[in-house]
């Protein structure tokens, strides 16, 4: 049975500060303090799994123990078809610099790897999200949302954040660079993956 979250206070475990704007709005409505995980200055865990679920859970778990607090983590990223659903978990990773992460330097090397291949149009592509609720006690509960999409260049709209300037999800021309972010929330693979959140442990 899914446990409700109870609790007046979460920690967001993660330093991405985008990914902190978007899940401390999605919280809002619920009354829920949010603070981060460089609010209680802990460092970043070493993310040792090859699955969404399984780096989320290294993320939470670390944050709730260290802390004494429920606490909540997202692992995301792109994965792209041609790619053999690269860089799927490692889409971080990918933007990796000697002086902190590039995105515009990742979404130029996942495109150039499309040419490469002559990668047929559409370029489809989803962002995937999987959110894991992790207490103290070691109790988890996992939420898996996504957003189907395509690729395209040049990179569009300075707005969000990572591959957002490339991904322009079905049913839109847009892509997510250039989306209000208001709208980005409503249809996102983090959204898609709150709703369920929201729907097994807030509700």
């Amino acid at each position: 049975m899914t446990r409700k979250f109870d609790g007046k206070e979460l920690v967001i475990a993660s330093h991405n500060k985008g990914k902190l704007r978007e899940i401390a709005a999605l919280l809002k409505p619920f009354g829920v303090s949010v603070t981060s995980a460089a609010d209680h200055d802990l460092e970043e865990p070493e993310e040792t799994e090859d699955t969404f679920a399984g780096n989320a859970r290294i993320k939470a778990h670390f944050a709730a123990k260290s802390t004494g607090l429920p606490a909540l983590s997202d692992d995301s990223g792109i994965m792209v078809d041609a790619l053999d659903g690269a860089p799927g978990v490692y889409t971080a990773d990918w933007a990796e610099t000697e002086n902190g992460r590039d995105f515009p330097m990742a979404m130029e090397k996942t495109w150039t790897l499309l040419e490469e291949k002559n990668a047929p149009l559409p370029r489809t592509a989803r962002f995937c999200s999987t959110l894991c609720l992790a207490w103290p006690d070691g109790h988890d509960e996992l939420f898996e949302g996504k957003v189907e999409g395509s690729l395209t260049w040049p990179m569009r709209g300075d707005q969000g954040f990572g591959y957002d300037p490339i991904f322009v999800p079905n049913g839109y021309d847009i892509t997510f660079g250039e989306m209000d972010p208001a709208e980005k929330h409503e249809i996102s693979h983090r959204a898609d993956a709150f709703a369920k959140l929201v729907a097994g442990s807030f509700a």
